[in-house]
């Protein structure tokens, strides 16, 4: 279950595939996530893949589906809750996380064979919303919030406010956000420096034991912070996730806080962007082990389960 519905694995022909079924009340964000999949250039190995949408049953007690690829895997959030990783398969995730991410941030130009793509801000990127694939490849789902930005047009019905508080940068906890598409831009990329850090914090590249999987904020705020606690720990006491010692023994780890760390920057304009994290995760893996390129073999090689 995730804030809109329920998601059902279903058989679509020959495939399995992911069924989002959402009521009536949530017309908006079916409406709004349709939207999103039907861009041109967003067939794209790190963005969920969409397969179709369909309206069951009448008036109020009609059913919304929206049907998408399925990852047995399931969430990045789900799965290091359950699993530990090594530093070649963290690289892995990140490097196709943040792809997915600049892909979904990027224009692109039109081709002969689709037309142009404008940029798009997620909104409520978070670990629970990025899919792994068997080979742990991230791809990036639930674009109920999401805002396109079509040049020189106003960027639509914005509540500045939205998201799952415990990732919203401080701009957003505070309401003062300008309502640019860069800024929009620089409050994923805040989200994406914690998801990071998600990933650090799961890794066997560090020395050690691995403490049990948290959230972002958790020692700090607990499991349910309201608005006001994240505003006391982001804005007022400008907190971040801790950066622990134990991860300064490996030159990656070392590397990826201060990715992190330029990602969650109080100044928006400051953070980096998609494709600088991309790039700099590819460089950090050539900087641990040279040759490594990132393959697995049986799904039981990829992966220890704690």
């Amino acid at each position: 279950r995730g804030r809109f519905g329920a998601v059902w694995k279903a058989q679509y022909k020959t495939e399995l595939v992911a069924v989002k079924i959402l009521s009536i009340q949530d017309k908006p964000s079916w409406l709004a996530e349709q939207e999103i999949f039907k861009l041109p250039h967003m067939n794209h190995e790190n963005i969920l893949r969409y397969v179709g949408v369909e309206k069951r049953g009448e008036n109020l007690q009609s059913e919304l589906w929206l049907i998408t690829g399925f990852h047995e895997k399931g969430s990045l959030c789900d799965f290091l809750k359950a699993n530990i990783i090594t530093w070649p398969q963290l690289v892995h995730i990140a490097h196709t996380m943040a792809r997915g991410l600049m892909h979904l941030h990027e224009e692109v130009p039109a081709s002969k064979a689709e037309m142009y793509k404008p940029a798009v801000a997620h909104r409520d990127f978070k670990s629970k919303n990025v899919l792994l694939k068997n080979d742990l490849t991230a791809c990036i789902a639930d674009f109920g919030l999401a805002l396109v930005f079509q040049p020189g047009k106003p960027c639509g019905d914005t509540h500045g406010q939205v998201g799952t508080r415990r990732y919203m940068a401080p701009e957003v906890l505070e309401g003062a956000i300008n309502f640019s598409r860069d800024a929009f831009l620089r409050i994923d990329m805040y989200a994406c420096g914690l998801v990071l850090w998600e990933l650090a914090s799961r890794c066997t590249a560090q020395e050690g034991p691995i403490g049990e999987y948290q959230l972002p904020f958790e020692s700090e705020v607990g499991q349910h912070p309201s608005l006001e606690d994240m505003q006391e720990c982001v804005v007022h006491k400008k907190l971040r996730p801790e950066l622990r010692q134990m991860w300064k023994s490996h030159p990656g780890l070392v590397a990826l806080c201060d990715t992190m760390e330029e990602c969650w920057d109080h100044d928006a304009e400051a953070r980096l962007s998609a494709s600088c994290v991309m790039e700099r995760i590819a460089s950090q893996s050539r900087l641990v082990c040279p040759s490594l390129s990132i393959t697995h073999k049986h799904p039981s090689d990829d992966f220890q389960t704690q």
